[in-house]
């Protein structure tokens, strides 16, 4: 047995987990004081720019059935097919690792279980359903050069380093540990891969760096150092072995690649070679190669200076077809064994095939080349290039099903904003390219020729430049021109000491700043000129252009101190030298309002913040655990400072008392970079040594500033100057050029300037994905003139009114009937079918020619590409596709009027499809806007209140006006409830009247001002104060009325007085006993108990969890988890009906009440919702057992007691954005289903109990009361 130390992992228990995690709460009854607020990060994930695939290790692509991954350097990427939508998805970002990732499998006979290891000597087996560790190896006696799973041979796993031995890793049995390969070590050369045989158990081959090959197989003589390819005989070249795959339709044959060699076809029992191949040019190379599972006798392979994929036949000796698909060469290919299983179209299409077909209008088989008529089975190759591309490509369609091109493959130390597009931003990665990405795609747009050793920082040059100074390792510094995609300048003044930081003067644009581990700071002109060198006594690693003196900039340094110069002197010795960091300063950032004070990040782990006409530290930001690198200030609220450190995290930070207000924990490893644009100051993008780049909304940190907005409260709530900004305690104030800029564009505006002002402050705080889109189709439907859309409207999701042109006509009008028109559409529609059965794309231009809108929308419908189909409808709708008599189901000709109803029809149809799409996806502005391109402005404005976009909403709704109403009412009474019960703010005042503030623009809010009295916790004056503000009577009155109306016996009159009281209390037995005897009753529906639970839930929560209280509160939670179990069912909240059901079940089980409901009715009901529900879920798996006649009785008493959503479109999941984002390090399980929380993590009230935040918002909108059954009431908006 080797030694190394083994770690098993624990799983979690899925369903209902939580209520045995969470039930000790349930037995407490007093439990509040001391608690610890429910929270959520407030920074939101909004995009997330994934890694590259890492071109130095082999074995870094795998797949299984609909799945694929890839490594970058720390994590492992893997994406998922979505069926419903044909493509593929990240579904998570895999990062224990901490040293280079060195190799993954995929286990052959479990698709949920991979493993991987790393140069740290660390091997992990995952599953990936579950996206957690399931055992580790540590310590694995050299680095795991090579890993795979042992076929036939139950769960084990081999790996190799170097010259060997072989360890094969049994996970689990009585044989479980590590054991020594018999025969596979002392080797004469290193290893560069082995495989194992998938049929022939026990067999093994060792691919080597002399290119040689060892094999292994149990019962026969073992083979070492055999077939080098011929020219090596004799010779002490090595030629390593690039690639290795065995015949998987032969025990004895494998296919080899050598780098310079070329691939052969060898017998691993004769010893002999039985095929060498040929490449068209002596100058190719191979990389990979894979074998065709789906052809026998095809394989792939990969060209590594050029990206051609060659597929060749073990036949002939030269390739049967070659692509060019990339100009990289290809590092990895794997092909997937199950091609991804495509939706079939609609079944009213034929199924026979027409090749066979007797009749003479039969459409012949097309004529093929030989070569054709090799490369015609499908096939789909996971490609991975040098450059750190990687893709899925579809060999039979030959098109990519999925193409992430460009990532970065290392750490990426740098990114900034271009600062004249707030859409381009730029990064410098470790890997030694700079790459420009637009930030609404997440696309790359430009990438550096690359070869510069590591890339440290970059700058963009000021305005409209164009071009980007970056600083690298060892070649000095360059600027780049980002469209000519050329080194226009380079400067040595460093020689080959690294620079660690350069800087574009953005007051002055002909000066640039380096600094240099020579210790020197040195400012030059643009085209070489030095003109100052600063030199320090040990290293520098920042430097920063001051924005209000052009002549002064800051330096941070090794020796722990920052210095500012001052550029008007010719002296060499700083004006100021700030000491007090204990190990060195690295980066430096002078404040954009505040004029001379700057921050400096330290390997203390702390950030000082220097007032330079103080010369004085006046606050230190501690709380990181590691060296601090990113830092940013934010260009409108003076105090706000974000940071990022080697602890993974990011900061945001009030400088002003130094409070740390909020922690980010996304990353998979050191934060280095942080920037924003100044027109868009609340996105921030942030970079890492995870290799990816991620996007982030700060607007949450500054809630009430976008409520003042919403609430038309005066300017000096909104914008302020920033002395008035940086007083303690003061509220947030925009104090930057941007609000400055909309304040002076409103006050020119003659009329009512509501709707622009809401606009421009929305696109200030909203983050890229589609809110500019929005505001565009808004002021469509507003009725703007055409000619005032931007430039880039056209880009987007544009309103039906303005035609899409189909760039397809031109193909379908070269179609030309040559026989009779009849015989001719008969025959386009026969070779429609037809096409659509082999779902080729050359089916469009017959579609259109015969204008059979119906079917081509449906063909790209059923695969996904609903952009496609939703150009088509809109083409149709606009009169461009001339829909033909013989394609309507009736054989006759319909009327005009109808064929334009039947489109419109349609065109709503796929824009809802398209919608969803974009909603499920975490982009609910994106599918507001394909709503409103239609003008269905209810389901639009559904959208973004289940995206949980309220601000955003209710400024779009209010601008829409009346048809938008209902949804605007709704979305600001979430808001106000939000402002009710930010426990860290309300009941400040403040708060208080903007919750007042946004009620009071519901017409009818009387109710629902009434419901914030109830609830605010003040003091007598200030509640009273409160009910003035109301117009409601003072505390004393409501009493009186209470008592009064009580005795008239107007129940809900009684609970509303009552709660207003000075007794509150007195409300719940009167409101609880009404309530119960609603449901012992056989006829009550849930619009006749909701408002009362609903209004009783206001009850103010120190009154709701007095120990006097704790039956009625009992009581109170039960039924407003059993009332909110039906309500979760009349939204088809899917996810959370179970939970509701078992924590009603929970408290039923853990207090003494009394209440008419039953663990087993509670039980049966769920069973018949479930057993009901699953008939309407399309599934590939085993057909459901149908409902039993009791369960569809119980369900159909259910479905009468719910009735209709009254809310038009908020019927569905909540999905908020990014809630597809996967976290790298900040792991979470659910306490409602145990498993893994994808997206947003909230917190509850004990701090430790986590849900989604999608969960939270839907429960908080069924139940008011936290799942943890304290009488807490969650607040998720």
């Amino acid at each position: 047995m080797c030694s190394g130390s083994v770690f098993f992992i624990s799983t979690v228990p899925s369903i209902m987990a939580w209520m045995t995690y969470i039930s000790h709460w349930f037995d407490e009854d007093d439990w509040y004081e001391g608690q610890q607020r429910a929270k959520m990060s407030q920074v939101k994930q909004v995009g997330l720019l994934a890694a590259g695939c890492q071109p130095w290790n082999k074995d870094v692509c795998a797949a299984s059935g609909d799945r694929f991954a890839y490594c970058a350097t720390l994590a492992i990427y893997i994406y998922q097919l979505d069926h419903r939508y044909n493509e593929f998805k990240l579904r998570a970002i895999m990062s224990e690792h901490k040293k280079t990732i060195t190799a993954i499998s995929w286990c052959p006979h479990n698709p949920d279980m991979f493993a991987s290891a790393s140069a740290d000597s660390l091997v992990i087996i995952w599953n990936v359903t579950e996206q957690k560790v399931v055992a580790k190896l540590d310590n694995t006696k050299g680095i795991p050069a090579s890993l795979s799973w042992c076929w036939n041979a139950g769960d084990a796993v081999a790996f190799v380093s170097h010259r060997g031995p072989l360890y094969v890793w049994t996970i689990s049995g009585p044989d479980s540990g590590v054991t020594v390969h018999r025969e596979a070590h002392s080797f004469l050369s290193d290893i560069s891969l082995f495989r194992w045989h998938p049929k022939k158990k026990g067999k093994v081959v060792f691919g080597h760096t002399d290119g040689s090959l060892s094999i292994f197989q149990p019962g026969s003589k073992n083979q070492k150092h055999v077939l080098r390819p011929e020219s090596l005989e004799g010779t002490d070249e090595e030629d390593p072995v690039t690639a290795l795959e065995w015949d998987p339709l032969s025990t004895d044959y494998l296919l080899v690649a050598n780098l310079h060699n070329g691939i052969r076809l060898v017998d691993s029992e004769s010893l002999s070679c039985i095929t060498t191949y040929n490449f068209p040019s002596a100058a190719a190379s191979v990389q990979c190669l894979a074998w065709v599972s789906s052809a026998p006798g095809m394989f792939i392979t990969g060209d590594s200076q050029v990206g051609v994929l060659r597929i060749w036949n073990v036949s002939r000796t030269t390739p049967i077809d070659n692509f060019k698909l990339k100009k990289t060469g290809f590092h990895g290919l794997h092909v997937l064994s199950s091609p991804p299983k495509k939706k079939s179209c609609s079944s009213q299409y034929a199924t026979k095939n027409h090749h066979t077909s007797s009749t003479s209008e039969a459409v012949p088989p097309p004529t093929l080349t030989q070569n054709q008529a090799f490369s015609l089975p499908p096939g789909h190759a996971v490609c991975c290039f040098m450059d750190g591309g990687v893709g899925l490509y579809d060999m039979g369609a030959k098109k990519w099903d999925f193409l992430r091109d460009l990532g970065h493959v290392e750490t990426i130390f740098d990114c900034k904003f271009k600062p004249d597009n707030p859409d381009l931003l730029a990064t410098a990665s470790f890997d030694g390219t700079i790459k420009v990405w637009d930030i609404n795609t997440l696309t790359a747009v430009y990438t550096s020729p690359g070869n510069e050793g590591v890339i440290y920082s970059l700058s963009w040059a000021p305005g409209d430049l164009n071009c980007i100074a970056g600083a690298t390792s060892r070649n000095g510094g360059f600027i780049w021109d980002v469209p000519k995609g050329k080194m226009i300048t380079r400067f040595s003044e460093h020689g080959k000491n690294g620079i660690f930081c350069i800087a574009w003067s953005h007051k002055d644009s002909k000066r640039i700043a380096t600094c240099s581990s020579d210790g020197f700071c040195i400012i030059r002109t643009i085209d070489g000129k030095v003109l100052h060198k600063y030199k320090h006594p040990a290293a520098v690693f920042g430097c920063d252009w001051s924005q209000n003196n052009k002549d002064m900039i800051a330096t941070g340094c090794e020796d722990k101190n920052v210095r500012v110069y001052y550029l008007a002197t010719s002296s060499d010795q700083p004006l100021k030298v700030f000491t007090g960091h204990t190990a060195k300063v690295f980066h430096v950032r002078w404040s954009p309002l505040r004029e001379g004070i700057l921050c400096s990040g330290s390997d203390d782990g702390t950030v000082r913040i220097w007032d330079y006409t103080q010369d004085a530290c006046i606050n230190v930001l501690s709380g990181h655990t590691a060296p601090v690198r990113g830092l940013m200030w934010n260009p409108e609220i003076p105090y706000l400072l974000i940071s990022g450190s080697w602890d993974y995290t990011i900061r945001a930070w009030d400088t002003r008392d130094g409070t740390c207000l909020d922690i980010v924990y996304d990353h998979g490893a050191d934060v280095y970079g942080l920037t924003c644009h100044p027109s868009r100051p609340f996105t921030m993008a942030s970079c890492s040594r995870d290799s990816t780049v991620r996007l982030w909304s700060l607007t949450p940190l500054i809630n009430p500033l976008q409520i003042n907005i919403l609430a038309d409260r005066c300017w000096d709530e909104i914008i302020g100057n920033t002395d008035r900004a940086v007083e303690s305690g003061a509220p947030p104030l925009l104090c930057g050029k941007v609000s400055r800029d909309i304040k002076q564009e409103v006050e020119k505006l003659t009329g009512n300037p509501r709707g622009k002002k809401l606009r421009w402050f929305s696109e200030c705080f909203s983050p890229p994905g589609g809110s500019k889109n929005l505001w565009d189709l808004v002021a469509v439907i507003k009725g703007q003139d055409d000619s005032l859309l931007p430039q880039n409207y056209c880009k987007g999701i544009m309103h039906m009114k303005h035609l899409i042109r189909f760039r397809m006509w031109d193909k379908a009008l070269s179609v030309a009937p040559g026989v009779s028109m009849k015989y001719w559409r008969k025959l386009m529609q026969r070779r429609a079918d037809q096409l659509i059965q082999e779902e080729n794309d050359d089916v469009i231009p017959y579609c259109i020619a015969i204008g059979d809108v119906k079917k081509l929308v449906s063909f790209f419908t059923s695969r996904g590409q609903l952009k496609e189909a939703l150009l088509v409808a809109q083409a149709a709708c606009e009169g461009n596709i001339q829909m033909s008599p013989l394609s309507t189901t009736s054989g006759s000709s319909n009327s005009g009027g109808n064929n334009t109803d039947d489109y419109n029809e349609l065109l709503h149809k796929v824009s809802k499809e398209l919608a969803e799409w974009y909603f499920q996806d975490g982009h609910a502005v994106l599918a507001a806007c394909c709503h409103l391109a239609v003008e269905n402005i209810e389901l639009a404005m559904a959208n973004l209140i289940r995206g949980n976009e309220l601000e955003l909403a209710i400024s779009v709704g209010t601008v829409l006006g009346e048809s938008a109403a209902q949804a605007t009412h709704y979305a600001l009474e979430l808001l106000a409830r939000k402002c009710m019960t930010v426990t860290t703010c309300f009941p400040s005042l403040g708060y208080r009247d903007l919750a007042a503030d946004l009620l009071m623009m519901i017409p009818d809010n009387k109710l629902q001002l009434v419901k914030l009295c109830a609830f605010y916790p003040g003091c007598i004056a200030e509640i009273n104060d409160l009910h003035e503000k109301c117009n409601l009577p003072d505390v004393e009155e409501c009493m009186r009325l209470a008592e009064t109306i009580q005795a008239d016996g107007d129940i809900f009159e009684t609970i509303k007085y009552y709660l207003l009281s000075t007794e509150p209390e007195k409300a719940l037995p009167i409101g609880i006993q009404y309530v119960k005897e609603q449901l012992c009753g056989s006829d009550w529906t849930l619009d006749s108990v909701c408002p009362y639970l609903d209004l009783l839930s206001y009850i103010r929560t120190e009154r709701l969890v007095l120990h006097k209280c704790s039956e009625f509160r009992n009581e109170l939670l039960i039924l407003c988890g059993y009332i909110g179990a039906l309500l979760a069912i009349r939204r088809e909240y899917n996810s959370i009906v179970p939970a509701l059901y078992e924590y009603t079940s929970q408290l039923l089980k853990r207090r003494e009440v009394s209440v008419p409901l039953k663990i087993e009715r509670l039980s049966e009901e769920l069973d018949a919702w479930r057993a009901c529900t699953q008939l309407n879920k399309p599934t590939d798996e085993l057909p459901c057992t149908p409902p039993s006649e009791s369960q569809r009785t119980v369900y159909s008493v259910l479905v009468s007691r719910i009735q209709e959503e009254p809310l038009t479109g908020m019927v569905g999941p909540d999905y908020v954005t990014g809630s597809n984002l996967p976290s790298h390090s900040d792991v979470h399980i659910s306490c409602l289903t145990g498993l893994r929380i994808q997206g947003p993590v909230f917190f509850l009230e004990d701090g430790k109990s986590a849900i989604s935040l999608n969960d939270a918002l839907m429960w908080a909108k069924v139940n008011p009361f936290s799942p943890l059954g304290t009488g807490i009431r969650l607040n998720p908006f």
